[in-house]
């Protein structure tokens, strides 16, 4: 199994001054290397591939979506905005030899509202109206969407792996599938291994592999034995990647609902994270730290 490490846990926005973090994430033990798009013109992507080659990391590409890139938005310039930056982040995922983009791309994270069931409908129809157009772009470049459901503190639309397959087998096309973080199935779900075995090998193209209370994977209470296990019983061949939040910025704070450390330090976290999923996907005894 593939691991690997978002760029979120050390810094937001990651930028062409944090390229020192590729050499970290490689000492540590990772295969990837999860770099968080927030703003595009950041990062110089031409150095990043180079550097990332010379390390011999692997560079797999996620979103981040505020309100103007929000492509289930009454807004009509937010929509456009939105397909817009997924557009540019599924060719940039083709130029750094990323399988996927990863993100809730069908709304804005912290759009939490009560909202009547005309508008509800109105908004999934732009949504699927858009993912549509995406997916087309995304097989282009042989890029796969995965489709991140979110807790319902942070989304009002997509909570459980149930609603995102009604929503990717709506939408019908091959390059748009299913994302899980395992952090909000922990929440949203009855039963993570019994969600990843509904979801199968065709649906599910990438997996965050996080703790229950966002900190370092096997110091809470989820079942990873468990967890493990369905991902080998259905065969699944993508990587499994801690994302969580060590110094996030004030507007991803407040969105992410993230306002304490999660760990001593990103370092630790990363660490320990590492050398737990390292044990757990080697099928040796693993032990909480």
């Amino acid at each position: 199994m593939s691991l690997g490490a978002s760029t979120f846990i050390w810094v937001s926005p990651f930028q062409t001054a944090d390229f020192n973090l590729l050499a970290k994430v490689k000492q540590i033990g990772y295969d990837i290397l999860e770099v968080a798009v927030e703003q595009t013109d950041l990062i110089d992507w031409v150095q990043l591939k180079e550097q990332a080659q010379e390390q011999n990391l692997k560079i797999t590409i996620s979103g981040a979506f505020g309100p103007d890139r929000d492509i289930s938005s009454d807004q009509a310039a937010f929509r456009e905005n939105g397909k817009r930056y997924i557009t540019d982040c599924i060719k940039i995922a083709a130029q750094m030899d990323s399988p996927i983009f990863t993100g809730p791309v069908y709304s804005a994270v912290g759009k939490t509202r009560y909202v009547t069931p005309e508008q509800k409908k109105q908004e999934r129809a732009w949504c699927v109206a858009n993912l549509k157009e995406v997916g087309q772009i995304a097989a282009d470049y042989n890029v796969v969407v995965g489709v991140e459901p979110l807790n319902r503190f942070e989304t009002d639309m997509i909570n459980t792996a149930e609603q995102a397959l009604a929503l990717v087998q709506e939408v019908n096309h091959p390059n748009i599938k299913i994302s899980l973080d395992t952090f909000h199935s922990n929440i949203e779900e009855k039963n993570i291994p019994a969600t990843i075995r509904a979801i199968g090998k065709d649906w599910l193209c990438h997996v965050q592999g996080n703790e229950s209370d966002r900190g370092t994977p096997g110091t809470g209470h989820l079942d990873w034995v468990d967890i493990k296990e369905a991902l080998y019983e259905i065969n699944y061949e993508g990587a499994v990647v801690i994302e969580t939040f060590g110094a996030p910025s004030k507007e991803l704070a407040k969105a992410a609902c993230i306002w304490r450390p999660l760990a001593n330090s990103p370092d630790e976290l990363a660490t320990e994270g590492w050398q737990f999923l390292k044990q757990l996907f080697k099928e040796v005894p693993v032990t909480s730290y």
